[in-house]
């Protein structure tokens, strides 16, 4: 089974993330951020991931630390689980509408990380979460688990649906990249012969 755990405690949070890459989309979510623990159960749902997510943080500051500390770690969980890459298909994407919303996030799990972020949120702040932490998120994310991430909402009047489409689409295209190839059976899909780098 590709899993694995990651407890990250720092003076700003402390979290603990557990990650089945070969599950059937069941998730724990306790962020102490109820709009954030929705945006991760759409990864689990439509990733295919069993995602255990346990995070305490300075809320009483505000959400950021919380927000970017559980994507360093879920980005270090995946990597140790996806291990050495052979055998999958590597690439993803996916679009995903929801209503008037309609977004495309494509990865690429080649061991480098980079973000390419475009979401031009109709406002600023979702209930009482400021949609800023995403990037936050998703940038603590591909630093650590060494992938590039291209994320672009290309219509949305509704900030809900603009970040519900986004996180759908970001599990789909992981599933879709972590997929085994039976074809590619102990290969690296990389001329190089690796994806570490």
């Amino acid at each position: 089974m590709r899993q694995a755990t990651v407890t990250r405690n720092t003076l700003e949070t402390q979290i603990t993330v557990s990650l089945n890459l070969d599950g059937t989309g069941q998730s724990q979510l306790d962020t102490g951020v109820a709009f954030f623990d929705h945006m991760l159960d759409q990864i689990a749902r439509h990733g295919l991931f069993d995602l255990d997510i346990q995070a305490r943080g300075d809320l009483e500051v505000d959400a950021h630390h919380t927000v970017e500390d559980v994507g360093i770690t879920l980005g270090q969980a995946f990597a140790q689980a996806v291990g050495d890459k052979k055998g999958i298909v590597r690439y993803g994407h996916s679009y995903v509408p929801l209503d008037e919303a309609l977004s495309r996030v494509v990865v690429d799990l080649s061991g480098r990380p980079g973000i390419e972020y475009h979401i031009p949120f109709t406002r600023a702040t979702i209930g009482q979460f400021d949609v800023d932490l995403l990037l936050e998120f998703f940038r603590g994310f591909v630093n650590h688990a060494a992938v590039t991430l291209h994320i672009d909402n290309l219509r949305g009047t509704n900030s809900h649906h603009q970040a519900e489409t986004v996180f759908k689409a970001f599990g789909r295209a992981l599933r879709m990249a972590v997929a085994v190839d039976e074809r590619m059976a102990g290969q690296t899909p990389s001329t190089k012969g690796t994806l570490v780098g």
